[in-house]
């Protein structure tokens, strides 16, 4: 959804807690370290270095993403921001770890952290190796920038490429279309000499190849992400990558540089309206069969949640790990 059309004044006091947060504590969600990189456990990955994954918090912000959507959907909308007020009130007294645990949907948690997971492995099995900051990573402002918080995002995006300087940090892998943007397009233009390689692991794996051990030899219908095609011109890389786990890749009307939006990035916003959005797309998407795959965690959630029983949504990910030969059945 593009936010340039969207009246946001209405919700002044909702935008004005994510920029409290944003300052408070370098995220748009007051999310613990421990709960950001509990998909990190157990992988061993190095601590910093030259090349790290950036995960940036999409898929960690997804169950909380979920849940905020549900509990705005059973508010009137003029109730809506006057919580956000109140909530800006006590924000600073808020014990994240318990924010966390009260609001994050254990679905959602298990299969975003699962996400991460097949990244490093997808990206492994292509004999790439990165180190990870854990707590010192911090959000990229996706969502700040997309809001039109300019000035919030300006001073945080300074203090995140101060971070990276510091950990001698010379190139992103990034896991998401919002944060590859931010960091490729976005950084440049208001952080003085942000130089930073930065690419997708999309990029990456394309430029690698897929070896599948298990094909699919099944269809999916893809749907592009508007920031992935429009804006970063990431088209032929997602295809050529389900192509070699053995997928047939069906193409919607609206695709490439064209495709539809899925009703992202104004959910907590706007839930209503992003789910008449989304539901437009995944009716275009059903059309063409019952297996859908995406690259981006808020077109994952979007059309997960409008979807029919008889339908499937994946992320890319899901789809590529699984033709190493760990196919879910």
């Amino acid at each position: 959804m593009n936010t340039a059309s969207v009246d946001l004044r209405p919700k002044r006091e909702v935008l004005a807690l994510l920029a409290q947060n944003l300052g408070l504590r370098g995220s748009v969600l007051p999310l613990p370290g421990g709960y950001l990189t509990s998909w990190a456990k157990g992988l061993l990955l190095p601590r910093g270095g030259e090349v790290v994954l950036y995960t940036g918090h999409m898929y960690q912000m997804l169950p909380v993403i979920k849940a905020m959507e549900d509990r705005a959907k059973a508010l009137p909308p003029e109730k809506r921001d006057q919580l956000a007020a109140i909530l800006r009130l006590v924000n600073p007294l808020v014990n994240v770890s318990g924010f966390s645990r009260f609001l994050a949907s254990p679905d959602w948690k298990e299969r975003s952290n699962r996400i991460l997971r097949n990244i490093v492995e997808l990206l492994r099995r292509a004999g790439v190796e990165c180190g990870y900051l854990y707590e010192a990573e911090k959000y990229a402002g996706a969502l700040a920038y997309d809001l039109g918080l300019d000035g919030p995002f300006e001073r945080h995006a300074r203090r995140v490429a101060r971070r990276l300087r510091r950990y001698g940090v010379k190139e992103l892998i990034t896991v998401d279309p919002h944060t590859t943007q931010i960091f490729r397009e976005v950084y440049p233009q208001v952080v003085p000499g942000f130089d930073l390689r930065v690419r997708s692991y999309v990029e990456v794996l394309a430029e690698r190849g897929l070896e599948a051990a298990l094909p699919w030899e099944e269809e999916f219908v893809f749907h592009d992400s508007c920031v992935y095609a429009r804006y970063l011109g990431l088209i032929e890389e997602p295809r050529r990558l389900l192509t070699q786990a053995g997928a047939q890749v069906a193409e919607p009307d609206f695709s490439r540089e064209v495709t539809h939006c899925c009703g992202g990035p104004v959910e907590s916003l706007f839930p209503e309206k992003a789910e008449e959005v989304a539901r437009r797309r995944m009716e275009q998407l059903a059309g063409l069969g019952r297996r859908v795959v995406c690259a981006c965690p808020i077109c994952l959630l979007n059309l997960s949640e409008v979807r029919d029983p008889r339908q499937e949504v994946f992320d890319l990910s899901e789809v590529l790990v699984a033709a190493l030969g760990q196919k879910e059945k």
